[in-house]
Order: C-alpha cells, then sequence, then structure tokens
C-alpha cells in the first residue's frame, strides 16, 4: 500500500512538473515575442526618422541631426529603464541591441547632414568664380550707363528727348547685363531664351496697365505732347503740369471752364493731381501752352434793340483796342507765322475783333481777343470794367441801352387784343 501511494505521489510530481516546465516554456516564447516587437518598433522609427531627414532641406538636416546628438542619450537611458522593469531576466542583451541600432542611426544622421553642409561649401567654393564673374558684369554696367549718360548729356544738350534716349539706353544696358548674368549662372543661353519668354508672357498679363503708363511716356518723352509747365487736359484732369514720371503725371488743379470745384475761373485750386500716362493712349490731350502759350478769349457786351447797333460797335471797337489792342499784336504775329508754316494760310488780326449775334430779346456784341493762357481772367476783368464803363457814358444814354433781366404782363380781352388798344 505505501509503494502505491509512493508511485501515485511520483507520478503527480512528474505531472506537475511537466504542467508548470511548459509554463515556462510558453512564458519564455511570450517574452521573445515581446522583444521582438519592441525591437522592430524602435527599427521602424528609426528609419521613420532617417526618411525625415532626407526629406527636409540641407539646413534642417543639420539641425535636427545636431538635436538627435543632444538629446539621444536620454531617449536610450529611458528605454533601458523600461526593458529592466518589465524583463529582468534579458534586459542587459535587450539594452544592449538597442544603444547599437539607435546610436548607428544617429552616426548615420549626423553623417548625412555633416555631408549636406561639406556639399554646400564645396558647391559654394565651386561657384565662387561665377559670382565673382556676376558681381563684376553688374559694376561694369552700372559704370557704363553713368559713362554713357555723362557723354550722352554733353553732347546733345539743347536735345529735348535727351532724358528720354537716356533712359531707353540705361534699359538696354541693364537688360543686356542681367541677360549675361543669368547666362553664366545657367550656363545655357537656350535656358535663359525660354525663361525670358516666359516671363515676359507673365508680366505682360500681370503688369498691363504700368505697360501701357510707361509706353505713354516714351510716346510723351519723344512727341512732346506736353512738358512740364504746360497747362494742359487730359480726360478729366485739367491743370499745370509739375512732375512726369515713367508710369504718371502730376499737375496743378485748375478750375473753370473744364474742371468745377474750389475755384470758378480757371486759376489754381492748389491741389495735386496725378494719373496715369496711358491716359495719353485711350484720351484727348490738350495743351493751351504748348509751343504757343495765347489763347482766344471772348467777353459778351448785351446791349438792347433799340440801340443803334453800329454806334455801338464803333464804341466796343476802340474801347477794346485801348485796352489790350497793343498787347496782342505780337501774339497774333508769332500766331501768324506758325499757321503759314503749317500750311493753313488763315489771317489773324493783330487787334480785338467785334462780331454781332442776334438773340430773341436783345443783341450780343462779341469782343474776340488773344492773350495769355494763364492771363485769361485778368484781361478780361479789365476789358469789361472799361467797356461797362464807357457805356454808360451820359452822352450814350439813348444810344447805347443796356438790358436787364426783366418781367412783362401783357393783358389781352378775348378778341386776343391788349387791353388799353382800341380795335382797328
Amino acid at each position: 500500500m505505501n509503494f502505491k501511494k509512493r508511485n501515485r505521489r511520483k507520478k503527480s510530481w512528474d505531472k506537475s512538473d511537466e504542467d508548470s516546465k511548459t509554463k515556462f516554456i510558453n512564458s519564455k516564447s511570450q517574452r521573445r515575442g515581446k522583444r521582438g516587437v519592441t525591437k522592430s518598433a524602435i527599427v521602424k522609427g528609426a528609419e521613420n526618422r532617417l526618411k525625415k531627414f532626407r526629406q527636409s532641406t540641407i539646413l534642417a538636416v543639420a539641425v535636427t541631426g545636431f538635436i538627435l546628438l543632444l538629446f539621444s542619450g536620454g531617449d536610450l537611458a529611458s528605454m533601458e529603464e523600461q526593458a529592466l522593469a518589465s524583463q529582468p531576466d534579458t534586459t542587459e542583451t535587450l539594452s544592449t541591441e538597442v544603444v547599437k541600432n539607435s546610436s548607428t542611426q544617429t552616426e548615420k544622421a549626423a553623417d548625412e547632414a555633416i555631408g549636406a553642409i561639406q556639399n554646400m561649401w564645396n558647391s559654394f567654393i565651386v561657384n565662387l568664380p561665377k559670382i565673382l564673374i556676376v558681381i563684376i558684369c553688374l559694376i561694369l554696367a552700372w559704370l557704363l550707363i553713368r559713362f554713357i549718360k555723362a557723354i550722352l548729356r554733353r553732347s546733345f544738350r539743347g536735345l529735348k528727348n535727351i532724358e528720354g534716349i537716356t533712359t531707353l539706353v540705361s534699359i538696354a544696358i541693364w537688360v543686356l547685363a542681367i541677360g549675361v548674368v543669368f547666362s553664366i549662372v545657367a550656363g545655357d543661353i537656350r535656358a535663359l531664351i525660354g525663361s525670358f519668354g516666359l516671363i515676359g508672357l507673365a508680366l505682360s498679363w500681370a503688369l498691363q496697365t504700368p505697360i501701357e503708363s510707361f509706353t505713354g511716356w516714351l510716346l510723351n518723352t519723344f512727341r512732346r505732347y506736353y512738358k512740364v509747365g504746360d497747362r494742359i487736359r487730359v480726360g478729366d484732369v485739367f491743370g499745370d503740369v509739375y512732375r512726369i514720371d515713367f508710369l504718371s503725371t502730376t499737375v496743378w488743379e485748375i478750375g473753370s471752364p473744364y474742371q468745377p470745384g474750389f475755384v470758378s475761373a480757371e486759376q489754381s485750386t492748389g491741389r495735386l493731381v496725378t494719373f496715369p500716362n496711358n491716359e495719353i493712349l485711350t484720351g484727348t490731350v490738350i495743351n493751351l501752352t504748348g509751343d504757343f502759350p495765347f489763347v482766344w478769349d471772348e467777353l459778351d457786351v448785351v446791349i438792347a434793340n433799340e440801340s443803334d447797333i453800329p454806334f455801338a460797335i464803333e464804341v466796343l471797337d476802340k474801347t477794346a483796342n485801348d485796352v489790350i489792342g497793343k498787347y496782342m499784336r505780337e501774339p497774333a504775329k508769332r500766331y501768324s507765322n506758325i499757321l503759314y508754316k503749317a500750311g493753313l494760310n488763315e489771317e489773324v488780326s493783330e487787334k480785338p475783333e467785334i462780331f454781332v449775334a442776334a438773340s430773341d430779346s436783345w443783341t450780343n456784341i462779341i469782343v474776340r481777343y488773344l492773350v495769355g493762357a494763364r492771363e485769361r481772367r485778368k484781361w478780361k476783368t479789365d476789358l469789361l470794367l472799361k467797356i461797362t464803363a464807357e457805356i454808360n457814358k451820359a452822352e450814350y444814354k439813348n444810344k447805347i441801352i443796356p438790358v436787364y433781366p426783366r418781367q412783362q404782363i401783357q393783358l389781352i380781352d378775348t378778341d386776343g387784343i391788349p387791353v388799353g388798344q382800341g380795335k382797328t
């Protein structure tokens, strides 16, 4: 009996030993699986970091590598502590492998960053002659522009278009210099031509208005539509030209008759108005003081129809000659010469002219005279005062009858006959 019991105990012990052995083997395989998962995760993380390094710029690679060098030690220490806490039996082997793999990846990243910086420096050394040649070309272009401008201004002092010519020459030299610089950097003139073509197409769409304004400036420079100091009207702008730039023109605004505003006469309002030069291409340019700084002006004198019209004309003609006849003699000769050279054989009177225009209730006597464009209001004031004083003299009372605004009421009967008059 005792022997049988002992055998039974031995079998049960053997069975328990086999179960514990199986559990030990299973736990060991599970620990190995966990170690494999941890190891593969660390390797994949390092590979992802390397991909990010390769995709970034050279400077970013260098900075990232430097950061990894600083903080990789802390990461490795934390990984070792976790491994020791969870798997005390295999800590040394796993931590050694992790340290080796991380160190290898970090060294590769650092080597790649240092190599990128080295490549940068090598490319700079290789391209240093090109950079020096580019700088020399730009300096030579600047010196050549200054030299040519000085020669042109000395040689053509009296030429009106000298500023436009020097500007065009400067632009041409800069374009040529930039083309040479691009050809040196690119190393292929065909790529340069293609790039200029694409850039020109893009700029023509994006800078349409500035290009038109620059074209207007060129036309004005060579055709002399107006210059600084001229009194002009372009579109809705009327004033004296103050400044002409490549893209715009600035004028001192003038009031009536063209531009109603603060001033109800042809005098300066004190405001500066700027308009783009492309108005020259699309609008009408009126120059009052271009080649001839005088304009024709008129003064209307209204008298009653019962006045002695021929006598009134004689009085007004004499008064106008006394006021402005001597002043307009020389401008009239100049104007006549301009018309003759242009092939317009029109006679120009050297004294004020008198014209008559009929109206419904009175007669208009018009005095026409030639006066400076900027003196129009002054001379009209002087002439009006003299004529008013002349026609209001006592000896002309019944011959020159002035007209005033008035209303008249006439009563008529049912037959259409004015009341107070007998039927005929």
